[in-house]
């Protein structure tokens, strides 16, 4: 599967354009500004971009008015149909944002029942409706919004005709779009036989169609194995990522990687493919939750070295800061043009490392030398072994341990290094050593 051995890209169209928040109603063919990124995209190493929700919605995307139209704040198909020829043609593929759980309150079928009440064909197509109820909105009936949220109506996932609906803009994206995959929004919350259903359909219309869900907790197998999804949000590790350098306690992601992907029998994903991020489009950015500056580069070191397929929100890679307390907008800005400096220099470099190595791609994980401050761990295949190594810590330190092998080379670098003495790390520093045999 290519995602595995991909660089992901988030983009969050309508903060990334510059739209307005409500939706005006008013065509704009702001998505066109895509194509000045893909240079910055390509110099930072990315493969495939994740477009959050870029379809006809009230607000914020995530409140779908129509599955099959690019929301007139963003321009219209034609534009994103261009877009993705670009991206395509630059070696990056394309990944949308599938919100199947729910719609806007502007959504057709929706508005049908405001109308019709009782007589709307369309009143089996969300999760509950009741007539004898109210709503916030003061509809005159009630209806179930995702998580108390109104202005989000719950879908009918068990509904043949919202399945078909679903199914087919599907359809629609991947024949004019030529789409590579779905993002699925809230993907906890969906319908198993939905996401069973809609791993069938697109495998049927294009083999190698990626098939990524939002987790939050719990068992991840539940969603993701060979009849779902292929990837899941690894929302267990972006914790212990920023939680690790924040408590100068290393500890806490590498049990957390060991839990998941370590040598024991009972490893929850050895050799799964989870997305990797630091931050997000939901989250404080990972500038302005670290504490401490120095830990910026380390951290997306860990991300990139661990298994996983890394995922980059646009602006964090040059080191953007933003607070979820801010609200949301805030998390998701316009930027006039992309921003170049170390943090992007840096990132551009691990994004290479990654792709050149079969073992950073899908090597067995293996914890080597573990303190407060230091981690050291291994990825390996059977024809390649890679040490990563960090040291978060002020100070220099000299790790003692048995590295199998006299000297490797630093993908990051291309330096040699020599494993006889002990290895000096120095402060705040990452290395991804390709063993020598």
């Amino acid at each position: 599967m290519w995602a595995y051995e991909s660089v992901f890209y988030q983009i969050y169209p309508l903060g990334f354009c510059g739209a307005p928040f409500e939706n005006d109603g008013r065509k704009e063919h702001r998505i066109l500004k895509v194509a000045d990124w893909i240079p910055h995209m390509l110099k930072l190493g990315v493969d495939a971009v994740y477009f959050s929700p870029l379809f006809e919605s009230d607000t914020h995307g995530y409140n779908t008015r129509d599955f099959r139209k690019l929301d007139v704040r963003l321009g219209d198909n034609g534009d994103f149909k261009e877009i993705c020829r670009m991206l395509h043609e630059n070696g990056i593929r394309v990944v949308l944002d599938g919100v199947f759980n729910h719609v806007g309150r502007g959504f057709g079928p929706f508005m049908d029942v405001l109308r019709n009440r009782e007589a709307s064909p369309y009143v089996s197509w969300f999760g509950r409706i009741d007539f004898g109820g109210n709503s916030p909105y003061n509809d005159g009936l009630w209806y179930e919004g995702w998580e108390g949220n109104y202005d989000l109506v719950k879908l009918n996932l068990r509904n043949e005709d919202v399945v078909n609906y679903l199914l087919e803009s599907v359809r629609g994206w991947i024949e004019e779009f030529d789409i590579d995959g779905l993002r699925l929004d809230v993907a906890y919350c969906l319908d198993e036989g939905f996401i069973r259903r809609l791993r069938g359909f697109t495998r049927s219309l294009k083999e190698d169609f990626f098939l990524v869900g939002e987790m939050l907790h719990g068992d991840y197998n539940r969603l993701m194995n060979d009849d779902m999804l292929h990837s899941v949000t690894n929302y267990e590790c972006y914790k212990g990522l920023y939680s690790s350098f924040n408590s100068m306690n290393m500890f806490e992601i590498i049990h957390s990687l060991l839990r998941q992907f370590g040598p024991e029998n009972w490893t929850l994903y050895k050799g799964k493919h989870l997305l990797s991020f630091v931050d997000n489009h939901d989250v404080t950015r990972v500038a302005s939750i670290l504490n401490n500056p120095g830990h910026l580069p380390l951290i997306y070191a860990v991300a990139f070295g661990m298994p996983g397929i890394p995922c980059v929100y646009y602006g964090s890679e040059w080191g953007e800061r933003a607070e979820k307390s801010q609200g949301d907008p805030a998390l998701r800005p316009c930027f006039e043009k992309p921003e170049w400096n170390d943090l992007c220099e840096w990132i551009s470099r691990l994004a290479k490392a990654k792709k050149q190595s079969a073992a950073l791609n899908y090597g067995d994980f293996r914890s080597i030398l573990l303190t407060n401050r230091q981690c050291i761990f291994e990825r390996k295949t059977d024809g390649e072994r890679i040490l990563v190594a960090v040291n978060a810590d002020g100070e220099d330190f000299t790790a003692h341990f048995d590295a199998g092998c006299g000297t490797a080379v630093d993908l990051l670098t291309g330096e040699k290094h020599d494993f006889g003495g002990g290895s000096l790390l120095p402060a705040y520093s990452a290395f991804f050593w390709k063993m020598e045999h």
